[in-house]
Protein backbone atom coordinates (compact mmCIF):
# COMPACT_ATOMS: atom_id res chain seq x y z
CA UNK A 1 0.00 0.00 0.00
CA UNK A 2 1.27 3.60 -1.34
CA UNK A 3 1.24 5.64 2.29
CA UNK A 4 2.16 8.92 0.24
CA UNK A 5 1.72 12.00 2.28
CA UNK A 6 1.73 15.26 1.45
CA UNK A 7 3.05 16.64 4.23
CA UNK A 8 1.10 20.19 5.13
CA UNK A 9 3.54 23.36 5.38
CA UNK A 10 4.07 25.33 8.44
CA UNK A 11 5.60 28.83 8.20
CA UNK A 12 7.54 28.07 11.60
CA UNK A 13 8.22 25.11 13.73
CA UNK A 14 10.47 24.29 16.69
CA UNK A 15 11.94 20.71 16.59
CA UNK A 16 12.33 18.70 19.00
CA UNK A 17 15.29 15.76 18.74
CA UNK A 18 14.31 13.03 20.20
CA UNK A 19 16.92 11.10 22.79
CA UNK A 20 14.71 9.15 24.82
CA UNK A 21 13.35 10.74 27.32
CA UNK A 22 9.57 10.19 28.66
CA UNK A 23 8.93 13.82 28.83
CA UNK A 24 10.03 14.17 24.95
CA UNK A 25 6.03 14.19 23.96
CA UNK A 26 5.06 16.55 27.07
CA UNK A 27 7.64 19.32 25.56
CA UNK A 28 6.21 19.08 22.15
CA UNK A 29 2.35 19.59 23.76
CA UNK A 30 3.52 22.47 26.59
CA UNK A 31 4.75 24.05 23.27
CA UNK A 32 1.89 23.53 21.28
CA UNK A 33 0.14 25.17 24.40
CA UNK A 34 1.93 28.71 22.91
CA UNK A 35 0.18 28.29 19.96
CA UNK A 36 3.87 27.62 18.21
CA UNK A 37 4.15 23.98 15.85
CA UNK A 38 6.85 21.26 16.66
CA UNK A 39 7.80 18.49 15.65
CA UNK A 40 9.71 15.46 17.41
CA UNK A 41 12.07 13.65 15.19
CA UNK A 42 14.58 10.94 16.23
CA UNK A 43 18.00 12.59 16.99
CA UNK A 44 19.80 9.97 14.12
CA UNK A 45 17.30 11.73 11.65
CA UNK A 46 18.68 14.45 8.91
CA UNK A 47 16.36 17.51 9.85
CA UNK A 48 15.29 20.17 6.63
CA UNK A 49 15.84 23.50 8.72
CA UNK A 50 14.29 25.92 6.11
CA UNK A 51 10.95 26.66 8.33
CA UNK A 52 12.78 25.59 11.60
CA UNK A 53 13.20 28.83 14.59
CA UNK A 54 14.74 26.65 17.10
CA UNK A 55 15.70 23.02 18.41
CA UNK A 56 15.50 21.67 21.39
CA UNK A 57 17.39 18.31 22.94
CA UNK A 58 15.17 16.13 24.91
CA UNK A 59 16.51 14.41 28.46
CA UNK A 60 17.20 10.64 28.00
CA UNK A 61 17.86 7.38 29.88
CA UNK A 62 21.60 7.24 28.83
CA UNK A 63 24.22 8.68 30.65
CA UNK A 64 26.38 10.76 28.10
CA UNK A 65 29.60 8.72 29.72
CA UNK A 66 28.20 5.72 28.67
CA UNK A 67 29.72 4.11 24.88
CA UNK A 68 26.66 4.41 23.61
CA UNK A 69 25.15 7.23 24.18
CA UNK A 70 23.01 9.19 21.77
CA UNK A 71 24.95 11.52 19.97
CA UNK A 72 22.81 14.12 18.19
CA UNK A 73 24.50 15.73 14.65
CA UNK A 74 23.93 19.37 15.47
CA UNK A 75 27.42 21.28 14.02
CA UNK A 76 24.13 22.80 11.37
CA UNK A 77 22.42 24.05 14.21
CA UNK A 78 24.76 24.99 17.39
CA UNK A 79 25.24 28.54 16.95
CA UNK A 80 22.99 29.25 13.81
CA UNK A 81 19.74 28.53 15.35
CA UNK A 82 18.42 29.14 19.12
CA UNK A 83 19.29 25.57 20.92
CA UNK A 84 17.83 24.63 24.10
CA UNK A 85 18.93 21.16 25.71
CA UNK A 86 17.14 19.89 28.75
CA UNK A 87 18.41 17.63 31.26
CA UNK A 88 20.25 14.93 28.90
CA UNK A 89 20.72 17.64 26.41
CA UNK A 90 22.25 19.94 28.70
CA UNK A 91 24.61 17.26 29.92
CA UNK A 92 25.56 16.57 25.98
CA UNK A 93 26.13 20.42 25.48
CA UNK A 94 28.36 20.61 28.30
CA UNK A 95 30.40 17.36 27.95
CA UNK A 96 30.37 17.28 24.36
CA UNK A 97 32.35 20.80 24.31
CA UNK A 98 34.34 21.04 27.19
CA UNK A 99 33.37 20.40 30.27
CA UNK A 100 32.54 17.50 32.24
CA UNK A 101 29.60 15.78 33.87
CA UNK A 102 29.52 12.97 36.93
CA UNK A 103 27.58 10.77 38.41
CA UNK A 104 25.58 12.75 41.01
CA UNK A 105 26.75 12.16 44.67
CA UNK A 106 23.19 12.89 45.83
CA UNK A 107 20.68 11.66 43.11
CA UNK A 108 18.41 14.83 42.57
CA UNK A 109 15.12 13.67 41.50
CA UNK A 110 11.84 15.58 42.37
CA UNK A 111 10.93 19.11 43.35
CA UNK A 112 14.16 21.74 44.24
CA UNK A 113 14.28 25.87 44.18
CA UNK A 114 15.63 27.57 41.05
CA UNK A 115 18.30 30.50 42.76
CA UNK A 116 18.17 32.82 39.21
CA UNK A 117 22.06 33.62 39.21
CA UNK A 118 21.80 35.95 36.29
CA UNK A 119 18.53 37.94 36.01
CA UNK A 120 19.69 39.45 32.44
CA UNK A 121 19.29 36.31 30.93
CA UNK A 122 16.54 36.06 28.27
CA UNK A 123 15.43 32.47 28.74
CA UNK A 124 14.87 33.03 32.86
CA UNK A 125 12.98 36.83 32.35
CA UNK A 126 10.22 37.35 34.54
CA UNK A 127 11.21 33.82 36.14
CA UNK A 128 10.54 34.34 40.10
CA UNK A 129 13.29 33.70 41.67
CA UNK A 130 13.47 30.64 43.82
CA UNK A 131 10.35 28.91 42.74
CA UNK A 132 9.74 25.64 42.27
CA UNK A 133 11.27 22.92 39.63
CA UNK A 134 11.68 19.49 38.89
CA UNK A 135 14.64 17.48 38.86
CA UNK A 136 15.33 14.22 37.39
CA UNK A 137 18.82 13.22 36.56
CA UNK A 138 21.04 10.89 38.20
CA UNK A 139 24.23 12.60 36.64
CA UNK A 140 25.68 16.22 37.12
CA UNK A 141 27.11 19.12 35.47
CA UNK A 142 30.29 19.33 37.43
CA UNK A 143 32.19 21.86 34.62
CA UNK A 144 31.33 23.95 32.04
CA UNK A 145 33.25 25.21 29.12
CA UNK A 146 35.00 28.52 29.63
CA UNK A 147 32.42 30.83 27.30
CA UNK A 148 29.90 29.23 29.04
CA UNK A 149 27.46 31.03 31.85
CA UNK A 150 25.66 29.60 35.04
CA UNK A 151 22.40 31.55 35.03
CA UNK A 152 20.76 29.02 37.54
CA UNK A 153 21.24 27.01 40.38
CA UNK A 154 19.61 24.58 42.92
CA UNK A 155 20.79 23.83 46.53
CA UNK A 156 22.14 20.65 45.32
CA UNK A 157 23.12 21.37 42.09
CA UNK A 158 25.31 24.58 41.64
CA UNK A 159 25.25 24.36 37.14
CA UNK A 160 21.05 24.05 37.45
CA UNK A 161 20.86 26.64 34.33
CA UNK A 162 23.31 28.06 31.96
CA UNK A 163 23.99 29.84 28.23
CA UNK A 164 26.54 30.26 25.83
CA UNK A 165 27.84 33.37 25.75
CA UNK A 166 28.04 34.50 22.10
CA UNK A 167 24.98 32.30 20.79
CA UNK A 168 21.79 31.30 21.60
CA UNK A 169 22.19 28.27 23.42
CA UNK A 170 21.30 26.95 26.85
CA UNK A 171 20.81 24.49 28.65
CA UNK A 172 18.97 23.42 31.94
CA UNK A 173 19.04 20.41 33.86
CA UNK A 174 15.54 20.78 35.40
CA UNK A 175 12.49 19.74 33.25
CA UNK A 176 10.58 23.14 32.26
CA UNK A 177 7.88 21.27 30.78
CA UNK A 178 6.08 18.95 33.73
CA UNK A 179 3.43 20.59 35.68
CA UNK A 180 5.76 20.05 39.31
CA UNK A 181 8.16 22.99 37.63
CA UNK A 182 5.38 26.11 38.62
CA UNK A 183 6.85 28.77 35.83
CA UNK A 184 7.90 25.78 32.82
CA UNK A 185 5.39 27.43 30.77
CA UNK A 186 7.35 31.01 30.98
CA UNK A 187 10.78 29.17 30.75
CA UNK A 188 9.63 27.65 27.20
CA UNK A 189 7.66 30.75 26.03
CA UNK A 190 10.93 33.01 26.84
CA UNK A 191 12.90 30.22 24.36
CA UNK A 192 9.64 29.75 21.50
CA UNK A 193 8.98 33.13 21.56
CA UNK A 194 11.12 35.96 22.31
CA UNK A 195 14.42 33.96 21.94
CA UNK A 196 13.37 31.99 18.80
CA UNK A 197 10.59 34.67 17.43
CA UNK A 198 7.99 32.00 16.72
CA UNK A 199 4.43 34.03 16.57
CA UNK A 200 2.12 32.33 17.91
CA UNK A 201 0.03 31.50 14.80
CA UNK A 202 -0.46 27.79 15.57
CA UNK A 203 -4.37 27.64 15.61
CA UNK A 204 -7.49 25.54 15.24
CA UNK A 205 -9.04 27.40 12.74
CA UNK A 206 -4.97 27.72 10.85
CA UNK A 207 -4.67 24.41 11.01
CA UNK A 208 -8.21 24.03 9.56
CA UNK A 209 -7.28 26.58 6.48
CA UNK A 210 -4.26 24.85 5.59
CA UNK A 211 -5.59 21.27 5.82
CA UNK A 212 -8.07 22.09 3.72
CA UNK A 213 -6.08 23.80 0.98
CA UNK A 214 -3.69 20.98 1.10
CA UNK A 215 -6.21 18.28 0.64
CA UNK A 216 -7.97 19.80 -1.64
CA UNK A 217 -4.49 19.77 -3.85
CA UNK A 218 -3.33 16.13 -2.88
CA UNK A 219 -7.12 14.44 -3.39
CA UNK A 220 -7.81 16.58 -6.08
CA UNK A 221 -11.17 15.19 -7.57
CA UNK A 222 -10.40 11.31 -6.39
CA UNK A 223 -12.79 9.67 -4.11
CA UNK A 224 -11.74 8.42 -0.85
CA UNK A 225 -13.13 5.88 1.94
CA UNK A 226 -12.90 6.20 5.56
CA UNK A 227 -13.76 3.76 8.22
CA UNK A 228 -15.60 5.73 10.96
CA UNK A 229 -15.38 4.29 14.87
CA UNK A 230 -17.72 7.06 16.43
CA UNK A 231 -15.11 8.62 18.08
CA UNK A 232 -13.42 11.90 18.03
CA UNK A 233 -10.46 11.16 15.68
CA UNK A 234 -12.32 9.35 12.23
CA UNK A 235 -15.18 11.96 13.09
CA UNK A 236 -12.96 14.91 12.99
CA UNK A 237 -10.70 13.45 9.89
CA UNK A 238 -14.31 13.04 8.22
CA UNK A 239 -15.13 16.51 8.40
CA UNK A 240 -11.93 17.98 7.16
CA UNK A 241 -12.28 15.58 4.21
CA UNK A 242 -15.69 16.47 3.76
CA UNK A 243 -14.91 20.24 3.53
CA UNK A 244 -12.35 19.66 1.15
CA UNK A 245 -13.76 17.20 -1.86
CA UNK A 246 -17.59 16.82 -0.33
CA UNK A 247 -19.16 13.42 -1.75
CA UNK A 248 -15.81 12.40 -3.08
CA UNK A 249 -15.48 11.04 0.41
CA UNK A 250 -17.55 7.77 1.15
CA UNK A 251 -17.45 6.43 5.07
CA UNK A 252 -17.84 3.18 6.34
CA UNK A 253 -19.41 2.61 9.85
CA UNK A 254 -19.50 -1.32 10.96
CA UNK A 255 -21.33 -2.13 13.70
CA UNK A 256 -19.48 -5.33 15.11
CA UNK A 257 -21.79 -6.02 18.29
CA UNK A 258 -19.49 -5.12 20.63
CA UNK A 259 -20.74 -1.22 20.28
CA UNK A 260 -22.86 0.80 23.64
CA UNK A 261 -26.87 0.08 23.74
CA UNK A 262 -28.04 1.74 20.41
CA UNK A 263 -24.83 3.24 19.65
CA UNK A 264 -24.65 2.22 15.85
CA UNK A 265 -27.81 3.66 15.27
CA UNK A 266 -27.53 6.60 17.08
CA UNK A 267 -24.27 8.17 15.54
CA UNK A 268 -25.38 7.03 11.86
CA UNK A 269 -27.81 9.25 12.20
CA UNK A 270 -25.47 11.85 13.69
CA UNK A 271 -22.94 11.10 11.11
CA UNK A 272 -25.89 11.50 8.38
CA UNK A 273 -27.07 14.46 9.80
CA UNK A 274 -23.67 16.20 9.88
CA UNK A 275 -23.87 15.87 5.80
CA UNK A 276 -21.43 12.56 5.33
CA UNK A 277 -22.01 9.62 2.97
CA UNK A 278 -22.21 6.51 5.26
CA UNK A 279 -22.63 3.07 4.85
CA UNK A 280 -23.84 1.20 7.46
CA UNK A 281 -23.07 -2.51 7.93
CA UNK A 282 -24.41 -4.92 10.40
CA UNK A 283 -21.67 -7.26 10.85
CA UNK A 284 -22.75 -8.19 14.59
CA UNK A 285 -23.43 -12.35 13.76
CA UNK A 286 -19.49 -12.30 12.13
CA UNK A 287 -17.96 -11.10 14.61
CA UNK A 288 -20.23 -13.16 17.46
CA UNK A 289 -19.79 -15.91 15.87
CA UNK A 290 -16.06 -16.11 15.65
CA UNK A 291 -15.49 -14.68 19.17
CA UNK A 292 -17.82 -18.03 20.45
CA UNK A 293 -14.80 -19.55 23.52
CA UNK A 294 -12.22 -16.95 23.08
CA UNK A 295 -10.80 -15.73 26.57
CA UNK A 296 -7.65 -14.62 25.96
CA UNK A 297 -7.94 -10.76 25.13
CA UNK A 298 -4.77 -10.11 22.76
CA UNK A 299 -6.60 -13.34 20.09
CA UNK A 300 -10.04 -11.26 20.68
CA UNK A 301 -8.11 -8.23 19.33
CA UNK A 302 -6.65 -10.06 16.51
CA UNK A 303 -10.31 -11.61 15.76
CA UNK A 304 -11.85 -8.07 15.88
CA UNK A 305 -9.19 -6.72 13.94
CA UNK A 306 -9.00 -8.99 10.97
CA UNK A 307 -13.10 -8.95 10.38
CA UNK A 308 -12.62 -5.37 10.61
CA UNK A 309 -10.34 -5.84 7.90
CA UNK A 310 -12.69 -8.80 6.16
CA UNK A 311 -15.80 -6.21 6.17
CA UNK A 312 -14.08 -3.00 5.24
CA UNK A 313 -12.35 -4.86 2.35
CA UNK A 314 -16.10 -6.10 0.96
CA UNK A 315 -17.62 -2.55 1.61
CA UNK A 316 -14.56 -0.71 -0.22
CA UNK A 317 -14.89 -3.39 -3.13
CA UNK A 318 -18.25 -2.06 -3.90
CA UNK A 319 -17.63 1.31 -4.52
CA UNK A 320 -16.03 2.47 -7.95
CA UNK A 321 -13.09 4.07 -8.89
CA UNK A 322 -11.61 4.74 -4.97
CA UNK A 323 -7.65 5.68 -4.89
CA UNK A 324 -7.58 6.54 -0.84
CA UNK A 325 -7.94 5.24 2.48
CA UNK A 326 -8.42 7.97 4.90
CA UNK A 327 -6.97 7.47 8.48
CA UNK A 328 -7.48 8.92 11.57
CA UNK A 329 -3.89 8.58 12.42
CA UNK A 330 -2.71 10.97 15.01
CA UNK A 331 0.57 12.16 15.97
CA UNK A 332 1.05 10.02 19.33
CA UNK A 333 0.48 6.98 16.75
CA UNK A 334 3.37 8.65 14.68
CA UNK A 335 5.83 8.86 17.35
CA UNK A 336 5.26 5.66 19.02
CA UNK A 337 5.85 3.87 15.57
CA UNK A 338 8.93 5.26 14.83
CA UNK A 339 12.32 3.36 16.39
CA UNK A 340 15.25 5.14 17.66
CA UNK A 341 18.55 3.79 17.67
CA UNK A 342 19.21 2.89 21.54
CA UNK A 343 17.39 4.95 23.48
CA UNK A 344 13.61 4.90 22.09
CA UNK A 345 12.18 1.60 21.20
CA UNK A 346 9.07 0.89 19.62
CA UNK A 347 6.00 1.62 21.75
CA UNK A 348 3.42 -0.38 19.74
CA UNK A 349 2.79 -0.63 15.47
CA UNK A 350 1.05 2.21 14.12
CA UNK A 351 -2.69 0.57 14.91
CA UNK A 352 -4.23 2.39 11.95
CA UNK A 353 -1.72 2.05 9.03
CA UNK A 354 -1.21 -1.70 8.30
CA UNK A 355 -3.35 -4.59 8.33
CA UNK A 356 -5.23 -3.51 5.49
CA UNK A 357 -4.76 -6.01 2.19
CA UNK A 358 -2.22 -4.70 0.13
CA UNK A 359 -4.25 -5.70 -3.05
CA UNK A 360 -6.57 -3.31 -2.18
CA UNK A 361 -3.91 -1.00 -3.60
CA UNK A 362 -4.53 2.53 -1.92
CA UNK A 363 -2.58 5.62 -1.20
CA UNK A 364 -3.23 6.60 2.57
CA UNK A 365 -4.69 10.41 3.76
CA UNK A 366 -4.09 10.75 7.08
CA UNK A 367 -5.08 14.63 7.97
CA UNK A 368 -4.86 14.49 11.78
CA UNK A 369 -1.19 12.81 11.69
CA UNK A 370 0.00 16.44 13.57
CA UNK A 371 -2.21 16.51 15.77
CA UNK A 372 -2.49 15.69 19.95
CA UNK A 373 -5.64 14.29 21.21
CA UNK A 374 -6.23 17.91 22.96
CA UNK A 375 -5.72 19.36 19.27
CA UNK A 376 -8.30 17.06 17.41
CA UNK A 377 -11.13 18.11 20.12
CA UNK A 378 -10.43 21.69 19.67
CA UNK A 379 -10.19 21.06 15.33
CA UNK A 380 -13.36 19.58 15.82
CA UNK A 381 -14.95 22.19 18.26
CA UNK A 382 -14.01 24.73 15.23
CA UNK A 383 -15.56 22.78 12.75
CA UNK A 384 -18.66 22.53 14.93
CA UNK A 385 -18.92 18.56 15.56
CA UNK A 386 -21.68 17.43 17.28
CA UNK A 387 -21.00 17.69 21.26
CA UNK A 388 -22.27 13.91 21.50
CA UNK A 389 -19.22 12.59 19.56
CA UNK A 390 -16.94 15.80 20.46
CA UNK A 391 -16.86 15.66 24.38
CA UNK A 392 -17.15 11.13 24.32
CA UNK A 393 -15.03 9.58 26.52
CA UNK A 394 -12.67 7.55 24.90
CA UNK A 395 -13.80 3.79 23.35
CA UNK A 396 -11.60 0.77 23.31
CA UNK A 397 -11.37 -0.06 19.29
CA UNK A 398 -12.17 -4.13 20.43
CA UNK A 399 -15.30 -2.53 22.29
CA UNK A 400 -17.25 -4.72 25.01
CA UNK A 401 -15.69 -7.52 24.16
CA UNK A 402 -12.43 -6.66 26.30
CA UNK A 403 -14.94 -5.48 29.12
CA UNK A 404 -16.38 -9.01 29.03
CA UNK A 405 -13.61 -10.50 31.44
CA UNK A 406 -14.39 -13.98 29.32
CA UNK A 407 -15.72 -15.68 26.75
CA UNK A 408 -18.05 -13.21 24.63
CA UNK A 409 -21.44 -14.25 24.39
CA UNK A 410 -24.64 -11.86 21.93
CA UNK A 411 -26.25 -12.38 25.77
CA UNK A 412 -22.91 -11.17 28.09
CA UNK A 413 -23.11 -8.76 25.81
CA UNK A 414 -27.01 -7.55 25.79
CA UNK A 415 -26.26 -7.72 29.31
CA UNK A 416 -22.98 -5.23 29.54
CA UNK A 417 -24.67 -3.11 27.27
CA UNK A 418 -27.93 -2.32 29.81
CA UNK A 419 -25.17 -1.90 32.74
CA UNK A 420 -23.10 0.67 30.82
CA UNK A 421 -26.12 2.17 29.52
CA UNK A 422 -27.04 3.06 33.00
CA UNK A 423 -23.60 3.92 34.14
CA UNK A 424 -22.81 6.49 31.60
CA UNK A 425 -26.75 8.17 31.57
CA UNK A 426 -26.04 8.28 35.91
CA UNK A 427 -22.67 10.82 34.81
CA UNK A 428 -24.96 12.41 32.76
CA UNK A 429 -27.34 13.09 34.99
CA UNK A 430 -25.17 13.79 38.15
CA UNK A 431 -23.14 16.32 35.64
CA UNK A 432 -19.85 14.20 36.38
CA UNK A 433 -19.57 12.97 32.71
CA UNK A 434 -17.47 15.91 31.19
CA UNK A 435 -14.80 15.95 34.87
CA UNK A 436 -14.30 12.30 33.79
CA UNK A 437 -11.88 10.77 31.14
CA UNK A 438 -13.17 8.19 30.63
CA UNK A 439 -15.49 5.07 31.91
CA UNK A 440 -16.73 1.37 31.67
CA UNK A 441 -18.61 -1.54 33.26
CA UNK A 442 -16.56 -4.40 32.77
CA UNK A 443 -18.55 -8.18 33.51
CA UNK A 444 -15.94 -10.14 35.99
CA UNK A 445 -15.68 -13.54 35.23
CA UNK A 446 -16.94 -14.51 38.61
CA UNK A 447 -20.46 -14.91 40.54
CA UNK A 448 -21.06 -14.09 43.93
CA UNK A 449 -24.17 -14.94 46.61
CA UNK A 450 -26.93 -12.59 46.69
CA UNK A 451 -30.68 -12.11 48.94
CA UNK A 452 -33.34 -10.49 46.67
CA UNK A 453 -36.40 -11.13 48.72
CA UNK A 454 -36.81 -14.21 50.36
CA UNK A 455 -34.31 -15.67 47.45
CA UNK A 456 -30.81 -16.55 47.30
CA UNK A 457 -29.24 -15.67 44.36
CA UNK A 458 -25.70 -16.58 42.54
CA UNK A 459 -25.45 -13.93 39.97
CA UNK A 460 -22.58 -11.52 37.66
CA UNK A 461 -19.99 -9.16 39.24
CA UNK A 462 -19.67 -5.70 38.16
CA UNK A 463 -17.16 -3.43 38.19
CA UNK A 464 -17.09 0.26 37.57
CA UNK A 465 -14.51 1.66 36.38
CA UNK A 466 -13.63 5.61 35.78
CA UNK A 467 -10.45 7.89 35.72
CA UNK A 468 -9.70 11.37 35.88
CA UNK A 469 -6.62 12.31 33.30
CA UNK A 470 -5.06 14.65 30.93
CA UNK A 471 -3.98 12.49 27.94
CA UNK A 472 -4.63 8.96 29.14
CA UNK A 473 -0.82 8.20 29.43
CA UNK A 474 -1.18 8.48 33.01
CA UNK A 475 -4.93 8.37 34.98
CA UNK A 476 -5.75 8.61 38.38
CA UNK A 477 -8.98 6.87 39.81
CA UNK A 478 -12.10 8.93 40.04
CA UNK A 479 -13.18 10.00 43.14
CA UNK A 480 -16.78 9.41 42.57
CA UNK A 481 -19.28 10.07 45.86
CA UNK A 482 -20.71 7.55 47.48
CA UNK A 483 -24.17 8.75 47.31
CA UNK A 484 -24.07 8.92 43.13
CA UNK A 485 -22.40 5.34 43.49
CA UNK A 486 -24.91 3.86 45.29
CA UNK A 487 -27.54 5.02 43.33
CA UNK A 488 -25.79 3.98 40.38
CA UNK A 489 -25.41 0.45 42.04
CA UNK A 490 -28.88 -0.09 43.23
CA UNK A 491 -30.34 1.07 39.63
CA UNK A 492 -27.68 -1.83 38.16
CA UNK A 493 -28.55 -4.08 41.15
CA UNK A 494 -32.23 -3.71 40.83
CA UNK A 495 -32.67 -3.01 37.01
CA UNK A 496 -30.66 -5.50 35.32
CA UNK A 497 -31.52 -9.34 35.50
CA UNK A 498 -28.36 -11.45 35.99
CA UNK A 499 -26.53 -9.04 38.28
CA UNK A 500 -26.52 -8.86 42.60
CA UNK A 501 -23.38 -7.11 43.25
CA UNK A 502 -21.54 -4.23 41.86
CA UNK A 503 -17.70 -3.14 42.96
CA UNK A 504 -15.84 0.27 42.58
CA UNK A 505 -12.00 -0.25 40.83
CA UNK A 506 -9.93 2.47 42.89
CA UNK A 507 -6.40 1.69 41.14
CA UNK A 508 -4.43 4.30 39.42
CA UNK A 509 -2.24 4.04 35.92
CA UNK A 510 0.50 3.22 36.61
CA UNK A 511 0.44 0.53 38.14
CA UNK A 512 -3.60 -0.73 36.46
CA UNK A 513 -4.12 0.32 33.04
CA UNK A 514 -7.65 2.12 32.30
CA UNK A 515 -9.10 -0.82 30.56
CA UNK A 516 -9.05 -4.35 32.55
CA UNK A 517 -7.83 -5.83 29.31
Amino acid sequence: MDTHYKRIRVEEKIIILDLGSQYTQLIARRIRELRVYCEIIPYNRTVALDTVKGVILSGSPFSVRDPNAPVPAINAIKGKLPLLGICYGAQFLAHQYGGEVLPSKTREYGRANLLITDIASKLLKDVENNSQVWMSHGDTIVKIPGHYKVIGSTREVYIGAYEINGESTYGLQFHPEVYHTKEGMRVLKNFVVDICGCRQSWTAESFIENTVNALKIQLDNDKVILGLSGGVDSSVAALLLNKAIGNNLICIFVDNGLLRKNEFENVLALYREMGLIVIGVDARKLFLDELMDIIDPEIKRKIIGRNFIRVFEQEAKKIKDVKWLAQGTIYPDVIESVSVNGPSVTIKSHHNVGGLPQEMNLKVVEPLRLLFKDEVRRVGKSLSLNPQILNRHPFPGPGLAIRIISDVTAEKVALLQEVDDIFIKGLHEHGLYDKVWQAAAILLPVQSVGVMGDERTYENVIALRAVTSMDGMTADWAQLSYDFLATISNRIINGIKGVNRVVYDISSKPPATIEWE
